[in-house]
């Protein structure tokens, strides 16, 4: 018997092509590296064009690297590098992609073994048992605060996007489960002048969220201590849930949700952030691959808006309507 394999035809796939997942890979190191070591702090505050020494010396790196380094990036910041690269941009990404390299990617190395097992790499990649899911993700201090800085970059570039998906203006009272630094819940409050936030965290995330994110100048922006699945949860008019549905199973959705909606106050309603997949899995490729990472990370997935809408309403919230931004996260509103 002859084994048949698939061919693609002649001439149609460069030497480029058959190896583009390896240059995009490596590319991805670069640009975290070169985060890491500063270049694009450095050349952001020099006054001056830099020499290759110097820039040798500021990075506190081998000339010979740095050269190769700066041959595979630029010689100059270009626009988009100064504000989403360089660590005094009040929009940067430095710490987003940092926790990309120090953490996210060493869970990848391990993406095969998930396919194959349908379940996280915390253990593999870290150690660490993975039995509760955010004992794995604050598995120290300081993974912790490098997970809080990753959504707090994220929300600063992303946050208005989605608080402005919908008026959310008839509702006064806030909590945004899971809030985690703080930023989705100031970005609510500048355009809601109304309102008042109280984020619902863990006592650990509080406390440096406090410390760290959160000034006292923020008077419209609070706090409540709890365990979302195992403490009651506050009456407001409504629930923010960012990024926490693909966390979770469609079991352990339908839990938070179900105890939502009892808390909530009539006529209330909950926000659901996430990355919505097109009803048919065609994409988009960022929400693709982000569901990827759920599978390596986490006990959830991304999810079609069907899919949420059929959470939101076996936990019993009616007139659900969707809001794509066009951007990387959309909404998802439910009514009680």
């Amino acid at each position: 018997m002859s084994a048949v394999f698939w061919r693609p035809r002649r001439n149609t796939v460069s030497y480029s092509d058959r190896h583009k997942p390896t240059l995009v890979k490596q590319r991805c190191l670069t640009l975290f590296t070169a985060c890491e070591l500063g270049v694009f702090d450095l050349l952001a505050s020099s006054q001056h064009p830099l020499s290759l020494e110097e820039v040798a010396l500021g990075i506190r790196a081998s000339q010979d690297g740095t050269e190769r380094l700066l041959a595979a990036l630029m010689y100059s910041n270009t626009e988009q590098s100064s504000v989403y690269l360089t660590q005094s941009s009040p929009v940067s990404l430095t710490q987003s992609i940092h926790y990309s390299s120090k953490t996210i990617y060493l869970c990848w190395h391990y993406l095969t073994d998930a396919v194959r097992e349908g379940s996280n790499q915390y253990e593999k990649a870290f150690g660490v048992k993975s039995e509760h899911l955010f004992e794995a993700l604050y598995r120290s201090e300081e993974e912790m605060v490098k997970f809080m800085q990753l959504m707090n970059s994220i929300w600063n570039i992303c946050g208005r996007d989605v608080v402005t998906a919908f008026n959310l203006s008839p509702f006064t009272t806030i909590y945004d489960l899971g809030g985690c630094s703080g930023a989705l819940a100031k970005q609510c409050v500048l355009v809601y002048p109304e309102c008042t936030v109280t984020i619902f965290d863990l006592p650990k995330v509080v406390k440096t969220s406090r410390e760290h994110f959160v000034t006292d100048d923020n008077q419209r922006v609070s706090f409540h201590e709890g365990d979302f699945f195992k403490d009651a949860l506050p009456d407001a008019d409504l629930y923010i849930l960012a990024r926490i549905l693909h966390d979770w199973t469609d079991v352990r959705s339908i839990e938070l949700l179900t105890k939502v909606y009892r808390a909530c106050r009539p006529g209330g309603g909950v926000l659901v952030v996430e990355a919505l997949l097109c009803e048919d899995g065609s994409g988009p490729l960022t929400a693709q691959l982000y569901s990827l990472n759920m599978l390596v990370q986490t006990e959830g997935k991304e999810r079609t808006a069907a899919e949420y809408t059929a959470l939101l309403t076996a936990a019993g919230f009616q007139n659900i309507q969707v809001e794509r931004t066009g951007k990387i996260y959309d909404a998802v509103l439910g009514r009680k």
